[in-house]
């Protein structure tokens, strides 16, 4: 895909074996001068997937900047370090070569929220304001073991990587408000299409 919603993939070498995937706006967006717009997915899907119809709707008051997080979408690193504070390190290194340097409004669902949250704390010259759903400011150890104890898991491998269909049904019964009528042949594509992901993903729980 070399083109979607108003943005075009690029990627940005962070450091010898990183690069991070920034979904990046069109050169109209840039020569404008708009503010900068940056978009944290959540666990489990990439930047494109996760924002597809936000993005059109603030391209034209914003440079939209859409990366796909370390481990998924396009997005790799040979770096043994596995924490929010090095991902917020990435985006800040990766967006301040893309001509990001200050004044961003972050926003951030799940996963995203706690690296967004990380960024403002970390670089506060850079972000101006966060914007966070479906997430806390920090995963902390507490916050991890309670609830890992309400849903009733031992990891949060265990919950979010699922090595069965079954498992998969179960992680979108806690991920969805409202419950969808999916077909089992729906869940079981779900749960394949996604093997690919797991041995990555794994790597950041």
């Amino acid at each position: 895909m070399k083109v979607a919603v108003g943005t075009q993939p690029e990627a940005v070498e962070i450091e010898e074996g990183t690069v991070i995937n920034f979904w990046v706006p069109t050169t109209s967006a840039t020569k404008n001068h708009l503010p900068p717009l940056v978009f944290l997915h959540g666990f489990g899907f990439n930047g494109i997937l996760t924002w597809q119809f936000q993005i059109p709707a603030f391209s034209r008051s914003h440079s939209v900047y859409v990366p796909d997080l370390l481990f998924f979408g396009c997005s790799f690193t040979q770096n043994p370090r596995r924490s929010p504070a090095f991902m917020a390190e990435c985006l800040a290194k990766g967006l301040r070569k893309l001509g990001v340097e200050r004044g961003c409004t972050v926003v951030g669902f799940s996963y995203g929220g706690i690296v967004a949250f990380k960024m403002a704390e970390m670089f506060p010259e850079m972000v101006r304001a966060v914007v966070v759903t479906g997430s806390g400011m920090e995963f902390t150890r507490s916050v991890s073991r309670s609830g890992l104890e309400r849903l009733g898991y031992g990891s949060w491998a265990e919950c979010l990587v699922p090595e069965t269909v079954e498992g998969m049904q179960k992680l979108l019964e806690i991920a969805a408000y409202k419950q969808l009528p999916l077909p089992a042949r729906v869940v079981k594509d779900a749960w394949e299409v996604s093997r690919s992901l797991y041995p990555l993903c794994k790597s950041v729980i």
